[in-house]
């Protein structure tokens, strides 16, 4: 039976809730062994549209917005980089060898016996895309959810309250009314004692 090959776009980006999107989503989505392939996708926040002149009347030079876009990038660069850190260094995955498969000599090197079954430790090796958009981070995921033909759409929650939400928006509702693939939205559980 031929395995599906499924490409699962994770939207990241500075906060901590994408990024343990991205570790669940590797430790529950994505199988040793499969053809999955991961997206990680960071959306650079539209640049700001400045005048010849700001408001107080002075002069923005290229070198001042040459500036603003290297840090704009710089900061796209980190969170990327983050992000595949995460991927080569998530937990070993155990995968399950009958006992029949492994010789004497393995056992003694391995010195992994339980009960009647080995399990070896692999790093998960994980089919790996990036990509950096600029944009609203809202209307880039939709549009690279469709144009990329993603099967599954993982992003982490930002947990905002209603008022909060009312007035920033909120990026994965927006996503989870607007793209064609079923939307996974984890939430970061609070540390103990601050529910």
């Amino acid at each position: 039976m031929e395995e599906e090959q499924r490409r699962i776009l994770v939207a990241v980006d500075e906060g901590e809730e994408s990024m343990y999107a991205l570790s669940w989503c590797l430790k529950n989505l994505s199988f040793q062994n499969s053809k999955d392939t991961l997206v990680l996708l960071y959306v650079k926040p539209p640049r700001v549209v400045y005048s010849a002149f700001d408001g107080t009347g002075y002069l923005f030079s290229s070198d001042i917005t040459a500036t603003m876009e290297r840090y704009s990038q710089q900061i796209a660069d980190t969170v990327i980089q983050k992000a595949k850190n995460i991927c080569n260094h998530v937990e070993n995955v155990p995968i399950l060898i009958p006992t029949f498969s492994i010789n004497y000599y393995t056992l003694v090197t391995l010195h992994l016996c339980i009960s009647s079954s080995f399990f070896l430790f692999f790093p998960m090796l994980v089919k790996l895309e990036t990509r950096v958009e600029n944009g609203d981070p809202r209307d880039m995921i939709c549009q690279m959810v469709q144009r990329l033909g993603v099967d599954v759409l993982v992003m982490g929650s930002h947990g905002y309250g209603l008022i909060k939400r009312a007035f920033l928006g909120s990026v994965s509702n927006h996503c989870a009314q607007n793209v064609k693939c079923p939307v996974l939205i984890v939430k970061k559980p609070k540390p103990a004692g601050e529910e």
